[in-house]
């Protein structure tokens, strides 16, 4: 495959994985705890580092698996004491930042970690960094990564489908006929720690946000069914992976940042044209029941 051929491989699989991920994220009004792990997973990067003095490796998706899960954890932990969720996500986001951001300029030294990579990320680096498979030959590792990902997720989506839809609109309901309502919930954090710490090397934390946020909202304009959206939200977080790095060549910019762009111009696309729930329509049902 061409160089451009694996970015764009890999940015599509970014929107797949994270488009089916953000669905529920946006059903469960979880969207900012997308924002919270892209930017905490940091302080796994940092710990596993400081812990390895190794800068690749199994040890520094672990680490940030790990982080994924303490953000998790402390959320739900801090909202059970009473403290409303969205505070939550504020309190513990910030501060897990912020203790990565202290031990990158205080720990790290002149090692290349830094919040600017972590942010943006380069995914014009990812064909350079590959493995070798059988049958398969020279793959890039964030490519090959992703798509084991992006496996294991739509496994544990097809498995626990009933599941994961009454738990989504109705927890209470799910508790009793028996669903361990609190065991979903962390694993589906779970799923969200590896979705997003497995695109953040590759595409950083901004598009990471953009791609779990924006498809599955602007999918949300489209339909009211899951198993739609779910498709939807995909095509979309594809979609405005391929568009966004022709728009970077466009004008010469950053891809990942293209990238995050082009999912803000598909969702103002549904807002106002979308059939079911856009402005178009809005205004045109008035009319139309005026002239019945």
């Amino acid at each position: 495959m061409s160089y451009e051929g694996w970015i764009l491989l890999t940015a599509s699989l970014v929107g797949l994985s994270c488009g089916i991920m953000g669905t529920f994220l946006i059903l469960r009004r979880m969207a900012m705890m997308a924002d919270a792990i892209s930017h905490t997973v940091l302080l796994g990067i940092v710990t596993a580092y400081l812990i390895t003095r190794e800068l690749s490796g199994m040890h520094m998706l672990v680490g940030a698996i790990i982080a994924g899960l303490l953000t998790a954890v402390l959320v739900q932990w801090l909202h059970s004491l009473g403290v409303q969720q969205d505070a939550s996500i504020g309190v513990v986001f910030t501060t897990l930042f912020a203790v990565g951001v202290i031990l990158i300029a205080t720990k790290v030294g002149n090692v290349h970690l830094d919040v600017q990579h972590a942010l943006m990320g380069e995914i014009t680096f990812v064909p350079w960094n590959t493995i070798t498979l059988p049958l398969l030959g020279e793959v890039p590792q964030a490519t090959f990564i992703l798509f084991i990902v992006l496996v294991v997720v739509l496994i544990m989506i097809l498995a626990f489908y009933k599941e994961w839809k009454i738990t989504t609109f109705d927890a209470a309901l799910a508790a009793s006929i028996g669903i361990p309502v609190l065991f979903m919930h962390y694993l589906f954090m779970t799923l969200v720690s590896i979705t997003t710490v497995a695109s953040f090397d590759a595409v950083g934390a901004i598009m990471v946000v953009a791609m779990l946020i924006t498809p599955a909202s602007a999918a949300y304009l489209w339909t009211d069914r899951l198993s739609i959206m779910l498709v939807l939200s995909a095509l979309f977080g594809v979609l405005s992976a391929i568009s966004g790095y022709y728009i970077a060549l466009w004008i010469d910019t950053s891809i990942s940042g293209s990238m995050a762009f082009a999912t803000g111009i598909l969702f103002l696309a549904s807002f106002i044209g979308s059939p079911k729930h856009g402005l178009l329509s809005r205004y045109a049902r008035p009319f139309t029941v005026a002239k019945e």
